[in-house]
């Protein structure tokens, strides 16, 4: 039989739970979604009369949120009383890689995740279909079914469960339009009354042929190979950027010719100052353990090369803005055009940003650092609060400081560092800009994306990546 899915929970309100649900409200009007999370603060800014205080920024977004608050989606603290209710419940909690303990390193911290099943088996009053959302290593669907079974033997009114697989394939920066209109959805279950269930949730906007269906394990295991793979093309691009600039080969001659490859296709491979978010690093390392732990040593080393070329970058753009700068910028104002980890977001998570700039300090720069969506809180988050006299960086070091506009920040510089890719970088005014730089001046573009000859028309040393 299917199950009538009139109320759902998701548990977890952060950057897969808030977008996904939203577009499940927009979608299914038939059905009442309630996201909770034990963040207070977090749920206050969803529920925020101002729109632009939303604590994730996604383009298209806001107008859902505007649409379907307050009607068939809601925000709460209030997780027991919403597991109670619920029909189906989904888990987009966080699973960061462990600090410590075995697998520290690599493997998936898993504490978010049981807590939340957990609060599941306690509360649950009814039959309930439980979604794995959150990225997840293989064969933790086992984990959460048994401590959904043992809930039968400990609590008397206790539910009972199914569980499905449902991993996210969202591209921050375009999460809506990759919920709108997804390449593929992806549901592993054992239980084909559960499957179908969420089959028709989803058949509300997407066509049946975009709905793969498998095995649990096989669901699991997608959703951290497709992150795998996609990082791999980055350090992939990244590492024959290094070649060109070595050899005089042009990097984006030579993407564009891999590119119109149809077995390659051109997405993924632009090169930069490496990859970040919440997932590639982390899935990465998860995939390398698991294969250690099934004793797949070659394979292992494989995916690790993957992240070593992804560090190394980030290394290699530190050195050559050292190079270029007469082999010292002690005491030099380097400005920082965008620290999130890609455009169209605020998330800085694993950003190559956070990495460069702690380096480019440790060597005496003064930073001056603008991006259009990351707030200063989170820049001392990542940075700290005082760099300039930091105990452990050491008097020695450098500093940096937060500006609101890229044309103040670039006053007085030295050199002008592109990290991320936002549009209004590829339309500056170079000649504004240069007349306030101290000469010689330089700028340095990682996601190749400025107007080169404008730039160098006005006197600006130019260093793009890929170029030989």
């Amino acid at each position: 039989m299917n199950f009538s899915i009139k109320k759902i929970c998701c548990i977890g309100a952060g950057y897969v739970g808030g977008p996904t649900m939203a577009v499940l409200a927009e979608k299914c009007e038939n059905i009442q979604i309630n996201v909770v999370d034990n963040n207070p603060e977090r749920i206050k800014f969803w529920n925020s009369d101002d729109l632009k205080n939303l604590p994730i920024y996604e383009p298209g977004l806001e107008s859902i949120i505007a649409k379907c608050r307050g009607k068939n989606l809601h925000f709460s603290t209030d997780v027991e009383n919403n597991i109670k209710d619920a029909d189906m419940i989904f888990i987009s909690v966080n699973t960061p890689t462990k600090k410590g303990g075995i697998g520290a390193g690599q493997a998936s911290d898993l504490t978010f995740v049981e807590a939340a099943a957990r609060l599941i088996a306690k509360h649950g009053q009814k039959h309930t279909i439980v979604v794995e959302k959150s990225t997840l290593p293989i064969r933790t669907a086992d984990t959460i079914k048994q401590i959904l079974t043992s809930a039968n033997q400990k609590y008397p009114n206790s539910a009972t469960f199914d569980i499905l697989s449902n991993p996210e394939f969202l591209a921050e920066g375009n999460a809506i339009n990759d919920l709108n209109n997804p390449d593929r959805i992806l549901i592993g279950g054992e239980s084909e009354d559960a499957i179908t269930s969420l089959k028709n949730i989803y058949l509300n906007w997407v066509h049946e042929n975009k709905i793969i269906t498998t095995n649990l394990w096989s669901s699991e295991l997608s959703k951290l190979a497709a992150n795998a793979f996609l990082a791999q093309r980055v350090s992939s691009i990244n590492s024959l950027s290094a070649l060109c600039e070595a050899s005089g080969a042009d990097i984006s001659e030579v993407k564009k010719a891999i590119g119109t490859d149809s077995r390659i296709g051109n997405k993924f491979i632009s090169p930069g100052p490496g990859f970040g978010g919440s997932c590639f690093k982390k899935d990465i390392l998860n995939l390398v353990y698991l294969c250690n732990f099934y004793g797949l040593r070659e394979v292992a080393e494989y995916w690790g090369k993957v992240l070593e070329i992804n560090t190394w970058q980030k290394q290699r753009i530190t050195e050559i803005i050292f190079q270029k700068l007469f082999g010292t910028i002690t005491c030099k104002n380097i400005a920082i055009f965008g620290f999130s980890f890609k455009s169209n977001t605020n998330d800085t998570r694993e950003s190559p940003a956070i990495e460069i700039c702690h380096q480019l300090i440790n060597e005496g720069a003064n930073l001056k650092i603008y991006d259009p969506r990351v707030s200063i809180k989170q820049l001392e988050k990542d940075l700290g609060l005082n760099t300039k006299h930091d105990k452990e960086l050491g008097p020695s070091n450098g500093s940096w400081k937060f500006t609101t506009d890229s044309y103040k920040a670039a006053e007085g510089t030295d050199a002008i560092v592109i990290l991320t890719e936002w549009e209004e970088f590829k339309h500056l005014d170079w000649k504004s800009i240069s007349t306030n730089m101290r000469s010689p001046s330089w700028v340095f573009d990682t996601r190749s994306i400025i107007n080169f000859k404008e730039a160098k028309s006005n006197g600006i040393n130019i260093w793009i990546m890929g170029r030989g």
